[in-house]
């Protein structure tokens, strides 16, 4: 898993004038950060240590692999790294109740912040280098112990804000995820978070769900794959 650490202003600036070069020396990438002699070569070496930069010889540095793709996301007219949407997985599956003609869906109530309380579908934040099969796969597992066969139904783009506000909560992109053939025994509860399998009407039920869960199903359930857009507004006492 890759983790970033925070990159002094200093270290920015000399990323950034990295950005537009193949390569820089010692004095040219001093010159945009103001710093004296000493403490530039400092904030060089920082970055050769982090693995942003490689020296090439004497005087001479480049972006490395790691430091390109971190260039990459710079807004280089504020010189910070743009804020981006979380990219998740949503494994969306049902079954017939034993007994009934009645569909139900597999479904967890959040026992942590933020959204405390909320029934919402299995999934979660995809890994570095994951494809999106395995993150599911990966997802279910842990979540609810079981396993499935999983089928990619399209994308969903969910914009939380605050009712009173309007100051964005949360931007996700959910890759939805139909889940079938389900195999083994669930896990009802979790660190977090308790599974169950509940009707349209138990959840209806529910005090606290997720806004455009029933549409979420109802993507999943049909035969074309599907693109979604949805702004939800929700009391920031509730988040």
């Amino acid at each position: 898993m890759s983790h970033e650490v925070k990159i002094h202003d200093a270290q920015m600036s000399i990323i950034r004038a990295l950005l537009f070069q193949p390569n820089g020396g010692f004095s040219e990438l001093q010159k945009p950060t103001g710093l004296d002699s000493d403490h530039f070569k400092f904030h060089i070496a920082r970055l050769v240590e982090l693995g942003y930069v490689d020296k090439i010889s004497t005087g001479r540095y480049k972006l490395s692999i790691k430091g390109k793709e971190f260039a990459n996301k710079l807004d280089t007219d504020t010189n910070t790294v743009e804020r981006q949407p979380k990219v998740s997985v949503i494994i969306t599956g049902w079954r017939t109740r034993r007994g009934t003609n009645e569909l139900e869906f597999l479904v967890q109530q959040r026992l942590k912040n933020p959204y405390c309380g909320y029934w919402a579908r299995i999934g979660g934040k995809m890994r570095w280098s994951e494809t999106i099969t395995e993150a599911a796969q990966r997802e279910l597992k842990e979540e609810t112990g079981l396993g499935a066969d999983l089928e990619y139904r399209g994308l969903y783009h969910k914009m939380d804000y605050r009712e009173d506000n309007g100051e964005m909560l949360e931007d996700k992109l959910f890759l939805l995820i139909k889940a079938t053939n389900f195999r083994g025994i669930l896990t009802e509860e979790i660190e977090g978070g308790k599974n169950a399998w509940l009707t349209i009407a138990e959840i209806d039920a529910q005090k606290k769900v997720f806004q455009g869960m029933r549409e979420t199903f109802e993507y999943c359930s049909q035969d074309n794959l599907v693109f979604t857009e949805h702004k939800l507004f929700y009391n920031p006492d509730d988040y």
